[in-house]
């Protein structure tokens, strides 16, 4: 269990007849953002119930670790070092922002030094402080869920669980919070991360797994996931016929456009396969005008993988402070 913050083989969990976890396996290192994307129902929730210890999972399960204590006998242990943050707020609407914190540092049994000290650095931290006097039934929804993390962090876990954290967040809440997970696991905190946001997966993830009827079905970074799917490509467009004719006579797999004066090549989109393809260019004595590489994303990837006809929520409108990673890129 060297390095892994949370290792988990043949997770199972039934409600009734209704299985939801069937053998799951996770491997999360230690200080990543590991990210378990599904449809609705796939079990999302519950494997963070299960690993978080609100619930048990079901008896054959295999050993489950979370930071490196074994939840069947050190469950009091791993909730000393993870911290939870659900779906639905845990902010009391009733009481200021700066009471829902000190109640929490009572809950960990801090002192009241260092409950208040750790309240004001955490408010400072999550940009609260003004707000902090007022009822937290005045916040807005980024707001709150910005106060739902602090909260989490008073008792310093290495582990935190983030289900479905964004949801319900405008775009600009939505980037705050991604900057907050990312600056968390800089300083070496580990983060179980549900979401039904592909892009937010693809933003935050060192790895994701994807769960469909109670398995993961596929595993790895997104960029390796991208690749299982088929229909990358690479479109060469010339305005000049002759060019076009010497590049295609030379690329004779290509798919022709002579309408367009463009050729389609199937491609994985990596770095070998371009150089290829212009050292084939090269050698013919053509270049290509625009050369675009086209590579299947995370929604091909979902679609694929759970059969899905649903589409994943995606944010309403693109924040323009904060660019997502392109999944074509045009050199000209």
């Amino acid at each position: 269990m060297t390095n892994l913050a949370i290792a988990a083989h043949g997770l199972r969990k039934s409600f009734g007849d209704k299985v939801v976890l069937d053998g799951v396996d996770l491997m999360v290192p230690e200080g990543t953002v590991f990210s378990l994307l599904g449809p609705n129902g796939a079990g999302k929730t519950t494997a963070v119930k299960i690993l978080s210890t609100l619930i048990t999972p079901d008896t054959g399960s295999g050993q489950i670790h979370v930071g490196g204590h074994d939840l069947a006998t050190q469950a009091q242990a791993a909730r000393a070092v993870i911290g939870v943050t659900g779906q639905f707020s845990a902010v009391d609407g009733l009481i200021t922002g700066e009471e829902n914190m000190l109640l929490m540092a009572d809950l960990h049994h801090l002192s009241k030094a260092e409950g208040r000290r750790t309240t004001a650095e955490l408010l400072e931290r999550f940009d609260l402080v003004e707000a902090a006097k007022k009822p937290a039934s005045t916040y807005s929804g980024g707001m709150k869920r910005r106060l739902d993390i602090a909260m989490t962090l008073v008792g310093a876990p290495r582990i935190i669980f983030l289900d479905e954290p964004t949801t319900g967040l405008d775009p600009r809440s939505r980037h705050t919070m991604w900057q907050i997970i990312r600056e968390l696991v800089t300083g070496g905190t580990t983060v179980f991360l549900t979401t039904q946001y592909l892009e937010e997966a693809d933003e935050l993830a060192d790895r994701i797994a994807v769960l469909n009827d109670g398995k993961i079905a596929a595993e790895g970074t997104a960029e390796e996931l991208k690749r299982l799917i088929p229909g990358g490509h690479i479109r060469l467009r010339f305005t000049d016929p002759t060019a076009y004719q010497r590049a295609a006579d030379a690329l004779t797999e290509a798919a022709r456009d002579d309408e367009a004066l463009a050729l389609q090549l199937p491609s994985d989109g990596s770095q070998r396969e371009l150089r290829s393809i212009l050292d084939w260019l090269d050698a013919a004595g053509v270049e290509a005008d625009e050369l675009t590489v086209h590579t299947p994303d995370l929604d091909d990837v979902f679609f694929a993988l759970t059969g899905d006809t649903t589409a994943p929520h995606q944010p309403a409108q693109p924040t323009p402070t904060t660019p997502t990673a392109p999944t074509k890129e045009t050199v000209r």
